[in-house]
């Protein structure tokens, strides 16, 4: 596997991404776009397995993913690179139909390996020099453009606290759609006088929407545990979560993000099977879900995009886990999506190409991806993307 630019240079000039943009932007309005976070940051080389390395077999012993063709093998993509077994009836078909697409070596130039500060870096998505700016968000920003292009933006977080990526001048709802969140922390009564409360004040608007999805995310969830008593569609995990998600997302939000967390695997994580592969099971499912709750017309103006805030080591530690890494790689799908392949800036995985002698290297920084992604899908030019993340420039990855 030879270090390349896949399709375009990463630099490509402002005018050739423009030119780029107008065939490949979705009608007005119609985009949607999920940023899926997870939180812990995962072990990238088990998800997307660099099976022509045989350093990689020889960094671990217990838990590398077997080669294709063998028992608890990987699943071929192509002649380098191979998916986790157990996202075969998930995300294997997607990739087959050409409707997802990795990035390996991507990430931040952040070098704290800490979970705290690399995430806050990544969601405000500001320069790593200068002092931080944390009530602005890169999300938050994108959707203040799509306002002022007049264009649908409709943001949601779907979590129980308004993260740090959705901060900023636009206001943002948010509601956790977890089956496990329980009984909302505001009843009918405590909800009229909160409303009374605001109601002759600049508040009152985003007030009333909070308790009314509030009260939509409540009947949805109470018709799905009914439905799960006659063997409907069990609302346990992940994938009920974003089955609830795509229902809101088809209708009423065009910009969502959600986290999920447990990603942190110090200790016996285990290879094809173990508890690393239950987690790219459940995330498996619930992202397949998500694109079947979708439906096909809103799935082909859909992008979700899974990212991290670090990978982990390369070689597993004695523990038969990994630690805290850098480099890591980002799934895009959704049904317009270039898919198929593996993008962006790759080289080949040996003891001499390794960042510091231990993790991923970043090739394709996560500013440089996302920045290209929103000009294809929302058809910035140069200056809109420079706005969302400061003092960058997309990168034409071609993912959609």
């Amino acid at each position: 596997m030879l270090r390349r630019h896949c399709l375009h240079a990463l630099g490509a000039s402002a005018l050739g991404l423009a030119t780029a943009q107008v065939a490949a932007a979705p009608r007005a309005g119609d985009a949607r776009l999920l940023l899926v976070f997870l939180r812990g940051g995962y072990d990238c080389a088990s998800l997307l397995v660099p099976t022509s390395s045989s350093f990689y077999y020889e960094s671990r012993p217990n838990i590398a993913i077997a080669r294709p063709g063998q028992e608890g093998g990987a699943l071929e993509l192509t002649s380098d690179w191979g998916l986790h077994p157990v996202l075969a009836p998930s995300m294997l078909p997607l990739y087959q139909r050409r409707e997802l697409a990795f990035v390996p070596f991507a990430g931040t130039d952040d070098l704290s390996r800490s979970h705290f500060d690399t995430q806050d870096s990544i969601e405000l998505g500001q320069p790593l020099a200068g002092r931080r700016d944390y009530g602005s968000g890169f999300l938050n920003r994108l959707a203040a453009e799509l306002g002022a292009r007049q264009q649908e933006a409709s943001p949601m977080a779907f979590t129980s606290t308004l993260p740090l990526v959705l901060r900023g001048t636009v206001d943002v709802p948010n509601t956790a759609l977890a089956a496990a969140a329980g009984k909302p922390g505001v009843d009918e009564r405590q909800a009229g006088l909160i409303d009374m409360m605001y109601r002759s004040t600049s508040l009152a608007r985003p007030v009333a929407e909070g308790f009314a999805t509030q009260g939509e995310v409540a009947r949805s969830m109470q018709g799905e545990m009914d439905a799960a008593s006659r063997n409907a569609l069990s609302t346990k995990g992940f994938e009920g979560t974003a089955r609830r998600m795509a229902r809101l997302m088809q209708t009423r939000y065009h910009l969502g993000f959600v986290d999920v967390g447990g990603w942190d695997t110090h200790v016996g994580q285990g290879s094809a099977t173990g508890a690393l592969a239950n987690r790219f099971d459940e995330l498996g499912r619930g992202l397949a879900g998500f694109a079947d709750e979708m439906g096909a017309a809103a799935w082909k103006n859909t992008v979700v995009v899974v990212v991290s805030e670090f990978g982990r080591t390369f070689r597993e530690n004695g523990n038969r886990g990994t630690d805290h890494g850098h480099g890591t790689v980002f799934w895009v799908l959704g049904g317009g999506v270039n898919g198929g392949r593996i993008a962006g800036e790759q080289q080949a995985l040996s003891a001499t190409t390794l960042f510091q002698n231990r993790d991923y290297p970043v090739l394709n920084d996560y500013r440089a991806v996302l920045g290209g992604l929103f000009a294809r899908m929302y058809g910035l030019n140069a200056a809109a993307v420079g706005r969302v993340f400061p003092g960058t420039r997309g990168a034409d990855l071609r993912l959609v």
